[in-house]
C-alpha cells in the first residue's frame, strides 16, 4: 500500500502576522527527519537495478552524441581553417 506525505511544515514555519520565529531544537528536528523517514517508498532491488540500467545507458548515449558532435565539428574546423 502506497501512502502519501502530509505537508507537516506549519509546526515549524513562520507564523503570518509578525510572530518572531524560533529555532527547532535537534531533538524536534531529528523525530521529524525519522519521522520523514519513515514516509519514503524505498524502490525494490530489482527496481533498483532497472533505475541503474536506464541511467547508465542513458549516460552512455549522451556521451556517444557529445563524442559525435565533438569530432563531427573538430573535423569541420580542420577543413575550413586548415591544419597541421
Amino acid at each position: 500500500m502506497r501512502t502519501v506525505a502530509i505537508d507537516t511544515r506549519g509546526e515549524t514555519a513562520g507564523k503570518p502576522g509578525g510572530e518572531k520565529k524560533t529555532r527547532t531544537s535537534p531533538a524536534l528536528f531529528y523525530r521529524q527527519v525519522v519521522n520523514e523517514l519513515r514516509k519514503v517508498i524505498w524502490p525494490t532491488r530489482k527496481d533498483l537495478v532497472t533505475y541503474t540500467t536506464v541511467v547508465l545507458i542513458f549516460v552512455l548515449i549522451m556521451v556517444a552524441i557529445v563524442y559525435g558532435l565533438d569530432s563531427g565539428l573538430g573535423w569541420l574546423v580542420l577543413r575550413v581553417f586548415g591544419g597541421a
